[in-house]
This record gives C-alpha cells, structure tokens and sequence, in this order.
C-alpha cells in the first residue's frame, strides 16, 4: 500500500489523476484556471460495507481502478505531501475502463 492510510469498511482511498494541461487545439491551461479532476485511482479498500445482519460485504472495487466520483464527494487528506480522498464506496459514479 502506497500510503499509510489503511480505510475503514466500505471506505476507499482515492488518489486523484492528474488534469491535462493543455486543450486539444495545443492551448496550455494554467493551474488557476484548471478545475480539480473528478477521476482518480483506487490505492486501498477497506474489508466491506458492514451489513444490518453484521455480515461483511466485499466491495465492488479494488486497488488499481480508475473511478469516477463526484464534484463534491468525499474527504480530502494529505499524508507524506500526497493528497488523497477517503470516500464511501456508495458515493463512487463508476469504474473507468471495465
């Protein structure tokens, strides 16, 4: 694990992708007009969503997918100079690539 950050249950800890920095017409965007990337990495799972019975749930997702979450989701963390987002895996609008 990349990061000493170990999530709790149905939590996963997202790394966000970096944005492109120039349009496809070659215009380089500068960072303050550059709006934060809804899509990120997968770098670590919790065990599962606890369910009403008190079974475990795995999870939809794993370390290495590429989700797509939204806007305003989430809790922004910085550990070692990275930034990272803990969200629910509930919160997650889908998995990029699959």
């Amino acid at each position: 694990m990349t990061a000493a950050i170990k999530p709790l249950y149905d939590r996963v800890l997202v790394q966000r992708l970096e944005n492109e920095q120039t349009t496809a017409g070659g215009i380089i965007i500068p960072d303050t007009a550059q709006e934060k990337t809804q899509m990120g990495a997968i770098i670590a799972t919790g065990e599962g969503k606890l369910m009403n019975d008190g079974s475990i749930r795995a999870l939809k997702v794993k370390n290495g997918d590429k989700v797509i979450f939204g806007k305003y989701s989430g809790t922004e963390v910085r550990v070692e100079n990275k930034d990272y987002l803990i969200l629910r895996e509930d919160e997650l609008l889908g998995i990029v690539g699959k």
